[in-house]
């Protein structure tokens, strides 16, 4: 409870309503937090606030899709790299910020990182998805992991994952393994992912979630 203020000090936190999010246990986390949230769709209030939540569940074609449909590429790009907003991309959001993706064809994610996203299918033999509680090595100097202990656990639920090439960005990665090691989240000031649900995580999801917001 020591994350709890007067609601009236603190920015109202937009969340990314597309249709293909889960969206409630996003928002009740953040609430928890403290904070307040605006649910929408509409590109005009998203490229002015400053802090974004872009959650996902799904397939990455599909979402770009609804996306585009409802001029949100745009929108997000202009908060991010005009108006110097942040953003969390959550499990498929982390995904759809990269350049590229596979899942039911090849298609252009919103391009704020410089990777694609591609299937565990081929690199592991264990059982996909990916489900359930696994380690993530943390990267000292996180923002994102800010007061949370290295190697500790978070909840995954994906069958794919963010690869690049470009390992001289500024960008600090997380990692977890599950029969392939692969990246688990990404962060520098102001462009943020993570592969798992740390909504979904407990009190180590709650205070990375938290760790963003402030």
């Amino acid at each position: 409870m020591k994350w709890i203020q007067n609601l009236s000090t603190k920015k109202k936190v937009i969340i990314i309503d597309y249709g293909m999010g889960n969206i409630l246990s996003v928002q009740n986390a953040v609430h928890y937090l403290g904070y307040q949230t605006i649910l929408t769709n509409n590109p005009k209030i998203i490229e002015k606030n400053n802090t974004l939540i872009l959650p996902g569940v799904g397939s990455f074609k599909e979402a770009m899709k609804k996306l585009n449909e409802l001029k949100l590429v745009d929108a997000i790009k202009k908060n991010i790299l005009i108006n110097n907003g942040k953003i969390l991309g959550i499990c498929l959001g982390m995904q759809l910020l990269a350049k590229k993706g596979s899942e039911n064809g090849n298609c252009n994610g919103i391009g704020l990182i410089d990777g694609s996203i591609v299937s565990l299918r081929d690199k592991t033999k264990n059982v996909l998805p990916h489900i359930g509680f696994n380690l993530v090595d943390i990267n000292s100097g996180s923002k994102l992991f800010n007061g949370i202990d290295k190697n500790r656990y978070f909840y995954f639920v994906h069958s794919y994952y963010f690869s690049t090439k470009n390992k001289n960005l500024n960008f600090k990665y997380s990692y977890c393994n599950y029969g392939k090691k692969f990246i688990s989240s990404f962060e520098n000031d102001r462009i943020f992912g993570t592969q798992f649900h740390p909504e979904k995580s407990q009190q180590n999801g709650l205070t990375l979630i938290n760790n963003f917001l402030s």
